[in-house]
């Protein structure tokens, strides 16, 4: 009885994951994330709000935090190892700007 519902579990987790249902969790603010979808794929962004159906990204230069980018969530994919910590007059720009860039160096140098 266990074993077959641990095979329903699974069964339904894959198909909410194919299909884009999975939930991500509320507490992503922060956090580095690409874009996987849209004239912008691959571009790395910094989770700034989330709400209901989208979440909002800035890079901090063309998508400041004033004008961020809103992104369906099954177009982002997020990137665990880096978060920015949330300050309290919420994020600024170079914060942004600077820990994106430190993302992609530590990237380029794990692919050299």
């Amino acid at each position: 009885m266990l074993a077959l519902f641990a095979l329903v579990s699974l069964l339904t987790y894959h198909i909410n994951r194919r299909n884009g249902n999975m939930k991500m969790d509320e507490n992503i603010v922060g956090m580095l994330a690409t874009s996987k979808a849209g004239h912008d794929r691959d571009s790395v962004y910094v989770i700034i709000r989330v709400d209901d159906e989208y979440i909002y990204v800035a890079d901090g230069e063309g998508r400041t935090t004033k004008n961020p980018k809103r992104k369906n969530r099954k177009h982002i994919q997020l990137i665990r190892k880096k978060s920015l910590p949330g300050l309290d007059n919420g994020f600024e720009d170079l914060d942004i700007k600077r820990i994106i860039k430190e993302y992609r160096k530590e990237r380029e140098e794990r692919n050299v």
